[in-house]
């Protein structure tokens, strides 16, 4: 069970530290031998763990794609979208940097990890859609998945902003254009 528990806690330091490096250095800083370093263990350690480092990048990278898309109630608005989105950005800068990271550059370069940044893009836009729907009860539905796109486009424009100017007022901004979709 002690051995069991060890385990564990490597696992976790091994992704913590990939997931710091991800959102300092990016993707193509992030090394294997950075990971361990970080994490204060032996690349034999590691491959215990986790195959290879894209391994353990896709881990976090899932985790990151889980947070900024909460599974939300079938009622959710675009209000409460919105809000989750902002709660992501602005609750975990870290895990927000790496989930930027990775739809930018790790998506242009790497086929599978765009396929999953697409997929992970089409069902956002289903759910605001649906939550455009809801709240513009008239909208056709090509209108409706017209809207979520703009509003998810500017809701990543006003992120990436945010990254350029910490004090760039994004959670005031994304909810005026929360207003702006349902309007």
């Amino acid at each position: 069970m002690a051995r069991y528990r060890a385990g564990l806690r490597t696992e976790a330091r091994i992704v913590e530290a990939t997931r710091g490096l991800l959102g300092e250095v990016g993707l193509e800083g992030t090394t294997l031998k950075a990971i361990c370093a970080r994490a204060a263990v032996q690349a034999g350690s590691f491959y215990n763990l986790f195959a290879s480092k894209e391994a353990v990048v896709v881990r976090v990278v899932s985790e990151a794609i889980a947070a900024v898309a909460p599974d939300p109630a079938e009622d959710a608005t675009v209000e409460d979208l919105v809000e989750a989105y902002i709660q992501f950005i602005q609750g975990d800068p870290t895990l927000a940097a790496v989930y930027t990271e990775i739809a930018i550059t790790g998506a242009l370069n790497n086929g599978p990890m765009r396929e999953r940044i697409a997929r992970h893009h089409r069902q956002r836009l289903d759910i605001f859609a649906t939550a455009v729907r809801q709240s513009v009860p008239d909208i056709s539905p090509d209108d409706a998945i017209t809207r979520a796109e703009l509003l998810l486009a500017a809701l990543h424009g006003l992120a990436f902003h945010l990254a350029l100017e910490p004090d760039f007022d994004f959670a005031g901004l994304a909810r005026r254009v929360a207003v702006f979709t349902v309007s």
